[in-house]
């Protein structure tokens, strides 16, 4: 045989999974087809990277719903805190952010994509970038697989006694996550479970939700609602998201709407279909109960004269304020002591459950991962080898999981690239 392994994809899960390889004596050669390797780090975390998220392993398998369960035999062998001390020894320093998301310190997200390439080529592994993948099979006689590739000079045909799929999904196809692997698994005998974008934007069509645009809100809850019976099982997992929010000129944006995002693209892959009364409910105020705020517009109508857009803006922007106030059609912005029972507790409901109409999402090209994939269960996860082909290996986000923003993505293609890289050849 060439190679003990050819990792196909040099991704985050690519990389660590040669560098792990080859530390153990793997003759290991990983195939990337753009022309420098991790794209998709450099592009991450606003090109800052999140590198994985500032808690337990356990959190982190539960952060990607039912699904997650299978994380965990990976993340024992791969935790959190032992990516933190793998960069730091690399010479990236990290820090934890309020959010609990791990950055570096320096905020450039070529720092980790360089240090998990000096990794893997300290300990011998080698890499071919601008070499795009044509064909993996397995050879008929004596086991192994010949993968055929193409650069710009030549076509390559490489023996190996192991394959390791790290190709991605569909997300940011910019980044070279055009879907490539899917094929190759399928004609291994693979299944692929539905495939949909997740962490992407969120579009509705109403004119008011455009005049918002660039209004950032820090802390609320989102809730997503569906008035459909079509989408997947597992697609309204995870409905509810708390943090920061941001309206745009298509809809909402920002870590709340992106986590909940999967729950309206399992249908629609386009921002021109539409489901009646799909929507998201905002919590505009999650530090406060029903009862704090009912007292609080009580006692602003007892003792104010101000106008309700005023009041309310002590707690909310004025320009939602106003929305706000248009959504329940006010007739005029009444003063507080001259406020209906009736407008009075709506504002109260608004305050508690925002409607925002939702129509679709910004779809693959803006989604930051591909829900779906290689169906879980045709995969072993104390080894990511699958149960289906003997010496073929699948890690990253090629599989059938995704998580929400805040590293947790990372943090799964580093545990699973690991494991595979402890077996591979």
């Amino acid at each position: 045989m060439d190679w003990d392994a050819v990792i196909v994809g040099g991704g985050a899960a690519g990389l660590w999974a040669a560098g792990t390889a080859a530390a153990r004596g793997k003759r290991v050669i990983v195939l990337e087809k753009n022309n420098k390797a991790g794209v998709k780090i450099l592009m991450s975390g606003g090109t800052r990277c999140n590198i994985t998220h500032h808690c337990d392993s356990r959190k982190i398998a539960e952060a990607f719903g039912k699904n997650g369960r299978v994380l965990l035999s990976v993340l024992s062998r791969l935790t959190p805190q032992d990516v933190v001390r793998e960069f730091e020894s690399e010479g990236v320093a990290t820090k934890v952010e309020s959010t609990g998301k791990v950055f570096p310190v320096s905020d450039r997200a070529i720092d980790v994509r360089d240090a998990v390439v000096r990794r893997m080529a300290r300990f011998g592994a080698e890499m071919v970038t601008g070499c795009a993948v044509t064909s993996v099979r397995p050879m008929n006689e004596g086991g192994g697989f010949q993968v055929t590739a193409s650069t710009a000079k030549e076509t390559m045909e490489l023996r190996c006694r192991s394959v390791l799929i790290t190709t991605g999904g569909l997300s940011y196809s910019g980044c070279g996550t055009t879907g490539d692997g899917y094929p190759w698994a399928q004609s291994m005998g693979h299944s692929i479970t539905p495939l949909r974008p997740a962490l992407t934007p969120l579009v509705s069509n109403e004119a008011w939700v455009h005049d918002l645009s660039g209004l950032t809100l820090e802390d609320v809850a989102v809730t997503a609602h569906r008035n459909d019976s079509g989408h997947g099982k597992n697609s309204m997992e995870r409905t509810v998201s708390r943090g920061g929010f941001l309206w745009t000129h298509t809809g909402c944006s920002g870590p709340t709407a992106m986590n909940v995002s999967r729950c309206f693209s399992d249908t629609d892959h386009s921002v021109s279909q539409s489901h009646v009364g799909d929507c998201i409910a905002i919590d505009l105020l999650p530090e406060d109960s029903r009862e704090a705020i009912e007292a609080w517009l009580f006692d602003e109508a007892k003792k104010s004269n101000r106008a309700i857009s005023t009041v309310l803006s002590q707690r909310i922007p004025k320009r939602l304020a106003d929305a706000m106030l248009q959504n329940l059609n006010a007739t005029h912005d009444p003063h507080m002591a001259e406020l209906p029972k009736k407008l009075r507790l709506n504002i109260l409901d608004s305050l508690k459950r925002f409607q925002v109409p939702i129509h679709g999402t910004r779809g693959y090209p803006k989604a930051e991962v591909t829900a779906g994939g290689v169906a879980l269960g045709e995969v072993n996860f104390q080894d990511m080898q699958s149960r289906k082909q003997e010496g073929l290996f699948f890690a990253g986000e090629i599989l059938d999981l995704d998580g929400p923003i805040g590293g947790f993505n990372f943090q799964a293609a580093w545990s699973t690239g690991h494991t595979a890289g402890l077996h591979l050849g």
